[in-house]
């Protein structure tokens, strides 16, 4: 987003990010990348739960003050299905915490970003999300992540 842009949206040219929340890895075995992550790096899950609208299963590994999110699909039609058919394992996308998903998501619209979510949705753990579409975002699928 050019400075001109931001300033006319935000005129006091308020960050949205606020940290990394997590990074996404889709895996193909959600149970083999738990027990590699506990064995080997020593973490231990803080969060899992099934994603119903993505069709995913979730671990989430708490790193810092950040997650390391791994995702397996639950149904062979879901995202990261088709990612993991295209691309294999690896970074699907990174979460960015906002303050503010909705205002987030508006500033985003006004500068033109493409949105995959063009209002935000419930996530996980409770969280409130809305994707950005790698288009617009050099390449990378990001999630913004209210808490």
């Amino acid at each position: 987003m050019s400075d001109q842009i931001h300033s006319e949206v935000m005129p006091e040219l308020k960050p949205l990010i606020k940290g990394i929340d997590h990074i996404g890895i889709a895996v193909f075995d959600l149970e083999q990348a738990i027990s590699q992550y506990r064995t080997i790096w020593g973490a231990e899950v803080a969060h899992q739960e099934y994603i119903e609208k993505d069709r995913v299963n979730e671990a989430l590994v708490a790193v810092g003050g950040s997650y390391l999110q791994f995702l397996s699909p639950a149904d062979p039609s879901s995202p990261v299905a088709k990612f993991l058919e295209r691309r294999g394992e690896g970074i699907h996308h990174i979460g960015y915490r906002v303050d503010n998903c909705s205002y987030a998501v508006g500033v985003l619209k006004a500068a033109g970003m493409r949105l995959i979510d063009e209002a935000p949705r419930p996530g996980s753990r409770g969280t409130t999300i809305a994707f950005v579409h790698p288009a617009s975002a050099n390449g990378m699928l990001i999630e913004l992540v209210e808490e």
